[in-house]
């Protein structure tokens, strides 16, 4: 039996979804984060030690990381769904909005998260200005610029087919709904990238992701 190791609004939302989408038989292990950090609990390295999610187990098997979870379970249960053909260009493509979601999305939307934090968190009233100085030089100067970017660069790759990897919907698209959503909630996306909205409103609409909803529980990343 596969077992999702479920941390509240995190990444592991889209395996749910990937699940559901693939009607597969699994169990939910639903954890916490922690309400002043939002940090995982320290359960999680029971199951991986990074302690991290997503996590699922499978039999004896444990895979962690978002993209080695959609591979495994698209190769070994997928049975041909939700992954274009080997060799063709959509295959390609495909991959490589599989590893762009986490290796070149994800770091700006978490570099704007972690500035922003530290911008209005509290600080000694003599240094707080400088503090916030410094977190509004790097976010005006690199990752609202790095974020204008990716997002340009995505809005323009729908402009080429109705799904990331080409005509079908696939694995990848699920796999970019993280920072699709997130870049949505915290980012910039907004009504100014039509075709990106369009992507979110489609998928919103996709009964396997409002299965997968049910199953998680609130997630705060839709606000």
């Amino acid at each position: 039996m596969i077992i999702v190791h479920h941390l509240n609004n995190s990444r592991s939302q889209r395996v749910l979804w990937l699940l559901e989408e693939l009607g597969l038989d699994y169990q939910v292990k639903h954890y916490q984060r922690d309400a002043q950090t939002m940090l995982a609990p320290p359960e999680l390295k029971s199951v991986h030690p990074l302690g991290k999610s997503p996590v699922i187990t499978d039999g004896d098997l444990t895979v962690a990381e978002s993209g080695a979870i959609i591979e495994y379970l698209v190769d070994r249960h997928g049975q041909g769904r939700l992954v274009p053909a080997h060799g063709s260009a959509e295959r390609l493509r495909y991959t490589y909005w599989l590893h762009y979601a986490e290796g070149s999305a994800m770091p700006p939307l978490l570099m704007s998260l972690v500035f922003n934090k530290v911008r209005e968190s509290p600080a000694p009233f003599l240094i707080r200005p400088i503090v916030r100085g410094i977190a509004d030089k790097v976010l005006q100067t690199f990752v609202r610029p790095q974020l204008k970017t990716h997002l340009d660069f995505m809005e323009t790759e729908l402009g080429k087919s109705p799904w990331f990897a080409g005509a079908e919907f696939t694995a990848a698209d699920i796999q970019m709904s993280f920072p699709v959503e997130a870049a949505a909630s915290r980012g910039g996306l907004d009504s100014g990238r039509p075709r990106l909205m369009d992507f979110l409103q489609r998928i919103h609409q996709r009964p396997a992701y409002q299965r997968a909803l049910e199953k998680g529980g609130p997630y705060e990343l839709l606000r």
